[in-house]
C-alpha cells in the first residue's frame, strides 16, 4: 500500500511485483485481500490497481492527528486574518471531507464546517480542490455511478460526468469553489494542500455569507495552502 501511495495514478501489478521484488502470483494474492476490504481498487479498463477508500480513512485518521493540525493552525489562523472570514483546513476520509481546523472570524455567522465534522467532499470547496488534485481513475473509483452522490441543498453534481466538469473548471483554475451546495447563503473557495510527492494531503478554505469576491479569496487561499504545503515538506 505504502508503494501505491507514492504513484501518481494506478499502476499495473506487473509493475508493482519488479519494483518490489515479488513473485507476481504473491502481489495478485496481496491485492485480493486488501480489493477485499477496500484498501485498493481494480480499474479494469486499464489492468491496474489503485488505492481505494479504506487506504484514505486510514490516511484521514492519520492526518487528524496532531503533526498537520499543529502545522496548519496558524496558517489558517493567519488566513482568517487576512481575508477578514472564516478559514479552515479539511482532509479527505472516503467520500468525505473532515475538517481538522477552524478558526473563525469575528462576529461571522455560525458554520457547520467545526472541526470534527464531516461533509460530501463532491459538494465542498476543500473536498473538490483534492479531488481535482487526484488522478482521475482514483475519482471514477469513489464515485463511480449517481448512487455515490449525497445532497444537502439540491444543489452540486449528481452524477459522474457533472463532477468531471466541476472538477474540470477548478484544475483550470487552479482553485475550487461551492455556492450554497453545503447551506444556502454560504460560500467557499478552496486550493489543495499537496505533500512531497505532490499528493493532496489537505485543503485549505474561506467561507462566507457577503458579496466578497471569489478571486480575491481564493488568490489567499493559494498563499496560505502553498505556506503549508512547503511546512509539510511538499511542492
Amino acid at each position: 500500500m505504502t508503494f501505491l501511495a507514492r504513484q501518481r495514478g494506478p499502476v499495473a501489478a506487473r509493475t508493482i511485483a519488479e519494483n518490489l521484488a515479488l513473485p507476481r502470483s504473491t502481489v495478485y494474492h496481496l491485492l485480493a485481500a486488501m480489493h477485499a476490504h477496500r484498501f485498493v481498487v481494480h480499474v479494469e479498463s486499464e489492468r491496474r490497481w489503485g488505492l481505494g477508500t479504506a487506504a484514505f480513512e486510514l490516511a484521514g485518521g492519520f492526518s487528524r492527528q496532531e503533526p498537520l493540525a499543529r502545522l496548519g493552525r496558524p496558517v489558517v489562523a493567519a488566513l482568517a486574518d487576512r481575508a477578514g472570514q472564516s478559514a479552515h483546513l479539511a482532509v479527505m476520509t472516503g467520500r468525505d471531507v473532515l475538517y481538522i481546523v477552524e478558526e473563525r472570524a469575528p462576529r461571522a455567522p455560525a458554520l457547520v464546517s467545526d472541526v470534527g465534522v464531516r461533509l460530501p467532499a463532491h459538494l465542498t470547496a476543500t473536498g473538490r480542490a483534492m479531488l481535482a488534485a487526484m488522478p482521475r481513475e482514483q475519482v471514477r473509483a469513489l464515485y463511480p455511478d449517481a448512487s455515490s452522490f449525497a445532497d444537502r441543498t439540491g444543489r452540486g453534481p449528481r452524477r459522474p460526468g457533472e463532477l468531471r466538469e466541476v472538477l474540470r473548471e477548478v484544475r483550470a483554475s487552479g482553485w475550487a469553489r461551492e455556492d450554497g451546495e453545503v447551506t444556502l447563503g454560504f460560500r467557499s473557495v478552496a486550493t489543495v494542500v499537496r505533500d512531497h510527492v505532490g499528493w493532496p494531503a489537505a485543503a485549505i478554505a474561506v467561507t462566507w455569507s457577503d458579496d466578497a469576491g471569489d478571486a480575491d479569496l481564493a488568490a489567499l487561499t493559494a498563499d496560505a495552502a502553498a505556506t503549508l504545503s512547503r511546512r509539510i515538506g511538499g511542492h
